[in-house]
């Protein structure tokens, strides 16, 4: 059985192998002391190209995993240029390819970045492909094999093309959504589990971004779209929500599209010890010097667990950075860190730009740690940071680089 999906404005933009620089104007503070570093230029092939989830895996050694959604191997005739690679990078800038994606019942264009378990094997999911053309949950082992151990079916309840990173339980299981509007649990033997099914209205639809838990075994994440009306549409501008263990949903907050944002996409939300949540939407806002769509050019937030948003800051579309597709990250201070994949450098794809890395400080004060040039630094990060335990920062980009496919970072404070 084949499966078809209406996928999101992000899963299209992969499919079709591009990515959109939408317009932007502003001026933030940059960071001074930060040195920037470009560790690894990937070529295409066989290595890889273009980390669409841009957040990277760092084990104790110092070594990288991610994902790229091109590249690799020759692919089977529906992605001539690759059907993607899971990838390892060394701390001397080494680059394995530890697989090359390529026929079913293989999986393909693994959007996702990749965990890594206590046993030290790698888990991800992979967008199409898989038994079904509906994608697949995957292991890679230490020295390199690939096993799938799930194919999506497909079909009302069963789900359909992941892009989400997982979470992996103490007992080996897997957690992850799809764009096909579920969220799933996959055994270490390979038994799938529909927890929650979205309906769009108003429990949300299209949750893009993966799951985090708390010690009570509650899930949280975000829907792209669904909620309440508004945005243009009926659709809704997306949720943030709370499963708990039983499978039931809460939706802690519906988006309106006005400054509170719209369109949570990609990556995982931050939680801090007070059971806050924080994330970022790719459009809303609505700044006076609004120079993205109609609604703005995103926002970071936060919400508490009572259900109250809080703006924390608006982009304007210039020098600060525009519509963001990832996750932001929280360090122990409380500062965030993530990525926009527009503005900054208007000079690169003018007018547009490609993209920053940046630190939000508690106080609401936005610090640009790098404003990508589309040169040899990379352009358009999806994804978002990791920080090692020296305060390191680490990412990548889904082009530009030497051979214009994309880079891995490191951002030193």
């Amino acid at each position: 059985m084949e499966c078809r999906v209406s996928v999101s404005r992000i899963a299209g933009a992969a499919l079709a192998r591009t990515f959109v620089f939408a317009w932007t104007v502003f001026a933030a503070q940059s960071a001074k002391a930060q040195t920037f570093k470009t560790l690894y230029a990937f070529k295409g092939s066989p290595d890889g190209a273009s980390p669409y989830a841009g957040s990277l895996t760092l084990d104790a050694a110092g070594n990288l995993y991610g994902t790229t959604i091109n590249g690799g191997g020759s692919g089977d005739g529906k992605c001539n240029a690759g059907c993607g690679t899971v990838f390892r990078l060394d701390k001397t800038g080494k680059e394995t390819v530890l697989h090359s994606f390529g026929p079913a019942p293989d999986g393909e264009l693994p959007i996702s970045g990749v965990i890594r378990g206590v046993d030290g094997n790698l888990y991800g999911t992979a967008y199409w492909a898989g038994a079904y053309n509906c994608g697949a949950v995957f292991k890679i082992t230490k020295d390199g094999q690939e096993t799938v151990m799930y194919s999506f079916l497909g079909g009302a309840g069963n789900g359909c093309a992941p892009q989400s990173s997982l979470f992996r339980d103490a007992a080996g299981n897997l957690y992850g959504t799809t764009i096909g509007n579920t969220v799933f649990k996959v055994t270490s033997s390979g038994q799938e589990t529909t927890i929650y099914n979205f309906t769009g209205s108003p429990d949300g639809s299209f949750p893009l971004g993966g799951l985090i838990r708390d010690a009570l075994g509650n899930f949280y994440g975000a829907t792209e779209i669904g909620g309440t009306t508004g945005c243009g549409g009926s659709q809704g501008c997306g949720t943030i929500f709370k499963l708990d263990s039983s499978g039931k949903e809460t939706v802690l907050y519906r988006f309106t599209g006005g400054k509170d944002g719209a369109y949570p996409q990609f990556g995982e939300l931050a939680r801090d010890p007070a059971g806050n949540l924080y994330g970022m939407t790719f459009s809303g806002g609505l700044t006076e010097k609004n120079n993205c769509i109609a609604l703005g050019c995103g926002v970071v937030f936060k919400v508490a667990p009572t259900g109250k948003e809080t703006v924390l800051y608006r982009f304007t579309g210039g020098k600060d950075g525009a519509e963001p597709q990832a996750s932001v990250i929280r360090d122990s201070a409380g500062n965030l860190y993530g990525m926009t994949q527009d503005g900054g450098d208007l000079n690169c794809e003018p007018p547009f730009g490609c993209g920053v890395a940046f630190k939000l400080a508690p106080s609401g004060k936005l610090t640009i740690l790098h404003r990508f040039t589309g040169g040899n630094d990379g352009a358009g990060p999806l994804g978002g940071l990791i920080l090692d335990k020296s305060g390191n920062i680490y990412g990548a980009t889904l082009g530009g680089g030497v051979f214009g496919n994309g880079v891995v970072f490191k951002i030193t404070p």
